[in-house]
């Protein structure tokens, strides 16, 4: 056979290659097991939404949906790394200059970046009673629905809504903070912030708070009365909530706060 022919041959198999590696896919990852009472499960993602919600059993179950062109998702793992403290899940994406992304627990993690790989990874997480979720992500929403149990929620880009019998931690640069918490008894200061987005945060009637409140360019408004904005432009208040005692800080720049009062 000619060179020429040849040539023609491996341009006729290369194509239906490149084809499907332009192609959007969608992959699943899952895993289940046991989290002690106390201990947490974590999620950290760079690009793409994570959504938790309740589980009536005793296990923990995440689902993490891979989508996009086929050689992006080729390129992103799921890893799990089993700690004293629980169990943490981590999208991995390719780093570039031989700076790897490192999947552990809390800031030991070391997610850099994507390497302009563009595939999402959206995590479903079914959080049994009495174990902490941890949810972060650089690119997408986070949610917590009908949880039992404490929850620290980050994002950069995107909104943050949850309620939980717990208390809630959650901060945003870019999105609203909406959560309900059923529990006040986190030690020290708890923080619900964002750079733009409103905030509005709904604490139980038997709450004893100490509350700092303050927005840019926005108002703050409270259903307690020892918690009132002062000021010509009320976008400044603090106040005690009951006895007091743990702290409260809300902060945004751009979005006006709402603290309610659970009925």
């Amino acid at each position: 056979m000619h060179r020429r022919n040849l040539s023609l041959l491996a341009l006729v198999l290369l194509i239906p290659a490149l084809s499907l590696a332009a192609q959007d896919i969608e992959e699943e990852f899952t895993w289940s097991g046991t989290v002690a009472k106390g201990d947490a499960i974590e999620i950290q993602n760079l690009n793409g939404a994570i959504a938790a919600e309740y589980a009536s059993g005793s296990q923990v179950e995440v689902v993490a949906i891979k989508e996009g062109k086929a050689s992006d998702v080729a390129e992103v793992s799921i890893e799990v790394v089993e700690h004293t403290g629980g169990v943490t899940i981590c999208a991995i994406y390719p780093t570039r200059n031989g700076r790897e992304n490192v999947c552990a627990a809390g800031d030991d993690s070391e997610l850099h970046s994507n390497d302009k790989n563009k595939a999402r990874v959206t995590f479903e997480v079914r959080v049994p009673a009495g174990v902490e979720f941890v949810g972060s992500t650089m690119n997408g929403r986070v949610t917590a629905d009908d949880m039992q149990s404490n929850l620290r929620l980050t994002t950069m880009n995107g909104a943050i809504s949850a309620d939980s019998t717990g208390w809630v931690h959650a901060t945003t640069m870019n999105g609203a903070v909406d959560v309900e918490m059923g529990s006040a008894d986190w030690s020290g200061e708890l923080e619900l912030a964002s750079m733009n987005g409103a905030i509005t945060v709904t604490l139980p009637a038997s709450a004893s708070v100490s509350v700092d409140a303050e927005t840019m360019n926005g108002r703050v408004s409270s259903d307690w009365d020892d918690v009132q904005a002062h000021g010509r432009r009320k976008n400044h208040a603090s106040g005690t909530i009951g006895n007091g005692g743990r702290e409260l800080e809300l902060s945004t720049m751009n979005g006006s706060i709402r603290l309610r009062r659970a009925h």
